[in-house]
């Protein structure tokens, strides 16, 4: 009898993994470059709807080639003290952008400067000659906990984002030289798919996963560490196929088929 307990829940395990899978694949919205605006503050105080002038103003103009513009918050990553009310336009961001397959590029924007940055980040995500590239191996971990947005990202969210936190220390207790130590952990607003919190973007792989759990953690951390530090090829297998939305520099159609 505890046999056949034990089969019906693999049973029932490989088939909700399946299923899931399924689902999964294809739900990371088409980009050809993600470009993340550097925050003071989490996006645990971010509003529900979180939009300024200069990143309405670069979506607008990178949405057109690929580019996606979102907001991203990290203790150790950059940022500019944010202007007071009514200022919002003098706003200065510093941002990370990763494209394939040339990966990571950073820059300062505002509104003074937002065309010479928008081609900036055009000539990176086509490979055009000319654009500075990062030769980082930093591997950036971004976690959606824009809570007031959806609950599910923020409870969910922020548990996974605290379970990466807890695991990364405790490798770099164990170990100060780990390979752990160049993962860089950053939370992230909306991404898009509140149903699959928690989201949890792979930079500079450029893969989205979806409904991660805080015990799932260890096991993606080490699927990550496997890679090489680029952007995955569009042919590459997907990691963690459990979990996985899809890929940057892919359709809708193309994650899908990738999976089958």
């Amino acid at each position: 009898m505890p046999a056949f307990r034990a089969l019906k829940t693999l049973v029932r395990s490989l088939s909700t993994t399946a299923r899931s899978t399924s689902e999964l694949a294809g739900t990371a919205p088409p980009h050809r470059c993600y470009i993340f605006l550097h925050t003071p503050q989490p996006p645990s105080e971010y509003p529900a709807k979180y939009a300024t002038p200069v990143q309405r103003a670069l979506l607008l103009r990178t949405a057109k080639w690929g580019g996606s513009v979102n907001f991203a918050w990290s203790k150790d990553q950059q940022s500019i003290r944010a202007r007071p009310p009514g200022e919002e336009g003098k706003q200065e961001y510093h941002l990370t952008a990763f494209a394939h397959p040339r990966g990571k590029l950073e820059a300062t924007v505002s509104m003074d400067n937002i065309e010479e940055v928008e081609e900036q980040l055009r000539m990176h995500a086509e490979g055009i000659s000319g654009a500075t590239s990062s030769n980082s191996n930093d591997v950036h971990l971004y976690v959606c906990t824009h809570g007031a947005r959806d609950c599910r990202c923020g409870d969910t969210g922020g548990a996974v984002a605290q379970a990466v936190r807890d695991e990364l220390r405790k490798r770099r207790d164990a170990d100060p030289s780990d390979p752990s130590t160049c993962i860089r952990l950053a939370e992230v607003a909306h991404v898009g798919g509140h149903k699959y919190a928690a989201n949890l973007l792979v930079y500079p792989h450029g893969e989205w996963l979806g409904e991660v759990k805080p015990e799932d953690v260890p096991e993606i951390l080490d699927a990550i560490l496997a890679l090489p530090t680029r952007s995955r090829n569009i042919d590459e297998i997907p990691i963690c196929p459990r979990h996985w939305r899809g890929r940057m520099g892919l359709s809708k159609d193309e994650q899908i088929q990738l999976m089958q």
